[in-house]
């Protein structure tokens, strides 16, 4: 596709082609001088890029520069006859290449005999090679060309884009007439199978343009899309002049407008990625991202990092991108190849009717005489989910009408209330307010989400921009009420259908991260946000209250869960405190599990639906119980006992041992087990005896039980440095420790339990594998002193970029007589083995921990005291214990610690 109202002028001032014809005509061989004109043009072109100039002319003028030298080249060597031509094909034929891309060339024979040829093309080649041009090419005669594109969509994809660099100039002609009568790849054909490489591509992609580290190239929105749109319009039209194009209905000017400045954009970071890596570098690694940010003057400030606001940028054109290309896809198969057909058209009222499955507005001026109806289409919608879409005509006229959402428009009581109306449908709420995004609409209707378009964190912990997460956690809401989502998450299926008002879910869903990248607390901002939202739009008081309470609490669950001892009634009364009810408690549950889900697919797992789950039952206890009468501790403790009693009996357990067993443990050892833990416990140990030293039990879960990990119990002697072997055992084992919860008896025995999962964050069932971990940790706990060793495995790339100093938070917790450690840390493997150890050295007994790994950083949080059982009260012993951490995890890091 051309570029917009542009024309390439040819430089001279890159190559003197007369002087070089001059010095290859003296000297005995040209690769020397070839090698300095090919490192001059780049030291050229890198300069002027770096100074602002255009990028286009960079893109097409090394293409020319390359031209001249080729045809130079090949003019030096004897041909024999005008059989034959060099014919640029792919990016190079299109007249584009950048620092490193493939020059692709195809040597076009007339007859199929290339024996005349052969000596001058080893020679061509090999010069070619020792010049260090990245080529790739073929060697094909006409009726090859045919034959090969008659059967490979992909090779007649590579001849439509062909330019002649040198020798017999009708060849090319020739190749062409050929193409054009080809009758496999008829229009229909041709469009269904690009159709077919687009979807394909854009799957192995998530079918997202918002990633992490995006493919310039491939992801969704990236150059092969704009290339793809390209193909099709050449192949039915024969041509891709843009004054065609425009005449046939294909592309608009407004269209052609979009596609040129994108896709200048994404040449200058394809051009920055291949001058920063030195190579054919497509991926927008983290490794490049802020170099590049730095490089196009992108600057931090207070509110957001510079390499965020780049990405923002990108994110943004690759979204129109993604808009313009699946519009012109959808305009040329309903306008070009359904031209002749005829779907029923049934009126929905007057201003809309369905032509077939899809929507369609029924005049040109709908939007302009009506503009409520830019938010009434998403209404009736909703309200049918059986239809398909939207016509390319009609996603056209959204866009060219779009504008008219102003302050007035917004104001308007009708348009207030059809998005009102469009929240309490109860229909396909999340795909319309996504489909309303993706047209650009809900960023004009609602302000403060346009702010957060593209908008990035620059972590590995949110792997979405703010937007994109926003409607993944709609589009989990919704899941919550199909088939599917009552298998997967079934308490979230029970609340939701109870909930008294689902738009307060809604609501909640747009505005929880509404506030992101403006400063200061996103949770209270977006809480003031929605007030705002909800005064416009009429909600009750009543309702805005717990709406706002939602946004301003929203992470308040999985920081409980995640970070808290829920084991301990005060714990759980303070949360329930400020839960105050259950209605409240059902709507957070129902936002956290959400958001956690929407964040990063990793996130997600048994464990952590396993905690929220028990913090939701529990705090739903204490709520029906009533907050003036809260379960205090030891009543807490002696139910834990009485149910672990009867469960003792009735599996036939000796009550004398178990009672004997049982006063040896200590009353918080009841606090932190459930009575069905305790008796698995219990029955363990007394079938073992204390000659069995180390005693290791392994629990999988099975899929009706909700541990939500495999559970492992250790009972043996108590050694100071015990956890941290065992954390370096079970790093060996390549599984991660998401919670421990240690507990001596009175008698100088451990009762750990450690909840542990896999690489990909799951349980593990496999009974071979739960003997190996049982057999391994046997080995390794018959004798901690025999310390194991920390394995020293490969970090990733990702976690090798990002540089997180350690960061230690001590506090008190009086109601447990303990001091709590939260550290934060870059995550690495190994990490607890060294927390460990530094506890082992300064005599700090741990009596839980709660495991968190965020994208590039852990937040874990210990619980610890002295070896006599007391809080760590020493400032000067605090401040060496953190002082500690900090240096050691930093140089494991490799971050420099500030002296």
């Amino acid at each position: 596709m051309l570029l917009h109202h542009y024309r390439f002028t040819p430089d001279t001032t890159l190559i003197d082609i007369d002087a070089l014809k001059a010095r290859l005509d003296r000297d005995a061989s040209p690769i020397g001088a070839i090698r300095e004109v090919l490192a001059e043009i780049r030291r050229r072109l890198d300069e002027r890029f770096k100074n602002g100039a255009d990028i286009r002319d960079l893109v097409f003028g090394r293409a020319w520069c390359i031209d001249q030298l080729l045809a130079l080249l090949w003019s030096r060597l004897d041909w024999c006859d005008d059989g034959i031509a060099l014919i640029a094909v792919g990016g190079y034929g299109r007249g584009e290449l950048h620092p490193h891309s493939d020059i692709d060339l195809m040597i076009l024979l007339e007859g199929d005999d290339d024996t005349p040829y052969r000596e001058s093309l080893t020679a061509f080649i090999t010069m070619l090679w020792d010049i260090g041009l990245d080529i790739g090419h073929s060697v094909r005669s006409l009726t090859d060309c045919e034959r090969e594109a008659r059967d490979d969509v992909t090779v007649i994809t590579n001849l439509l884009e062909t330019r002649r660099v040198a020798g017999f100039e009708p060849l090319l002609a020739q190749m062409r007439q050929r193409l054009d009568q080809l009758d496999t790849w008829n229009s229909e054909a041709f469009f269904q199978a690009k159709l077919a490489e687009q979807k394909a591509r854009h799957k192995r992609f998530n079918n997202s343009e918002h990633h992490l580290e995006p493919n310039i190239k491939s992801s969704p929105g990236g150059l092969r899309d704009i290339q793809t749109v390209t193909w099709i319009a050449k192949r039915h039209f024969g041509t891709n002049i843009i004054e065609v194009l425009m005449q046939r209905g294909f592309m608009t000017d407004a269209d052609m407008r979009i596609a040129s400045q994108s896709r200048a954009f994404l040449w200058q970071v394809r051009y920055a990625l291949h001058m920063i890596s030195e190579r054919a570098e497509d991926r927008l690694l983290f490794d490049h991202q802020r170099t590049i940010a730095t490089l196009f003057g992108y600057q931090d400030t207070p509110e957001r990092l510079g390499v965020e606001e780049f990405m923002r940028r990108y994110y943004r054109v690759v979204t129109a991108l993604v808009e313009l290309n699946d519009m012109l896809i959808q305009n040329f198969e309903e306008n070009t190849l359904q031209h002749d057909q005829q779907p029923e058209v049934v009126p929905l009222n007057n201003r809309f009717e369905l032509d077939g499955r899809y929507l369609r507005i029924r005049g040109p001026h709908v939007f302009k005489r009506r503009p409520s109806a830019l938010i009434e289409m998403f209404v009736l919608l909703a309200q049918h989910p059986d239809i398909e879409g939207v016509r390319a005509a009609t996603i056209r006229a959204i866009r060219d009408h779009r504008h008219l959402i102003d302050n007035g428009f917004r104001a308007d009581l009708r348009n207030r209330s059809l998005f009102l109306e469009l929240l309490r449908g109860g229909g396909m709420v999340a795909r319309e307010l996504g489909r309303m995004a993706r047209y650009g609409i809900l960023g004009k209707y609602l302000p403060r989400f346009g702010h957060i378009i593209g908008l990035m964190q620059h972590d590995l912990f949110h792997i979405y921009t703010v937007d994109a997460h926003t409607l993944r956690v709609l589009d989990v809401i919704q899941r919550f009420r199909t088939r599917e989502g009552r298998e997967e998450y079934p308490l979230c299926a029970a609340l939701i259908a109870r909930v008294p008002k689902l738009e307060l879910l809604w609501i909640a869903g747009l505005y929880h991260d509404i506030a992101k990248g403006r400063g200061g607390d996103h949770s209270r901002l977006g809480a003031r946000d929605v007030q705002g939202f909800c005064s416009r739009h009429g909600v009750p008081r009543r309702d805005t209250h717990l709406v706002s309470w939602l946004i301003e609490h929203h992470l308040l669950m999985s920081t409980t869960a995640q970070k808290r001892d829920i084991s301990d009634p005060e714990v759980i009364r303070e949360f329930a405190a400020i839960v105050h009810d259950e209605v409240h408690l059902d709507y957070l549950y129902l936002l956290t599990v959400a958001d956690i889900n929407a964040t990063n697919p990793t996130l997600w797992n048994s464990w952590r639906a396993a905690l929220l789950r028990q913090l939701h039952g529990e705090t739903r206890r204490v709520l029906r119980r009533g907050l003036e009468n809260p379960l205090d501790r030891q009543e807490w403790i002696e139910e834990t006992r009485e149910e672990a009693r009867a469960l003792t009996q009735c599996m036939g357990g000796e009550c004398q041992a178990v009672d004997a067993l049982w006063e040896t443990l200590g009353d918080d050892y009841f606090l932190q087990y459930s009575a069905s833990e305790i008796v698995w416990h219990t029955q363990g140990i007394l079938q073992a005896g204390v000659e069995v030293m180390p005693l290791i039990l392994i629990s999988a879960p099975t899929e009706d039980m909700t541990d939500g990990g495999t559970k492992v119990f250790i009972h043996t002697r108590s050694v100071n440095n015990l956890f941290a072997a065992t954390a370096a055992a079970i790093d060996q084992l390549g599984l991660s420790i998401h919670d421990a919860r240690i507990a001596t008896s009175s008698n100088d025995w451990t009762l750990n339990t450690f909840i542990l999962l896999d690489g990909d964050g799951q349980a593990i069932r496999d009974p071979a594998r739960l003997r190996e971990i049982q057999a391994h940790l046997i080995e390794e706990l018959d004798d901690p002193d025999d310390y194991p060793r920390i394995v020293k495995r490969h970090t990733s790339r990702q976690l090798k970029h990002f540089r997180v100093p350690t960061r230690v938070l001590i506090e008190q917790d009086e109601a447990n007589q303990r001091t709590v450690l939260e550290l934060i840390a870059a995550d690495r493997p190994g990490l607890l083995a060294h927390v460990g150890q530094i506890f082992m050295s300064f005599d700090i007994a741990l009596s839980g921990a709660k495991i968190a790994t965020l994208g590039e950083r852990v937040e874990d949080v210990f619980f610890i005291t002295d070896t006599r059982g007391a809080p760590l009260t020493d400032s000067a012993l605090q401040k060496a214990l953190s002082e500690r951490l900090r240096q050691v995890l930093d140089a494991e890091a490799g971050i420099a610690t500030p002296g």
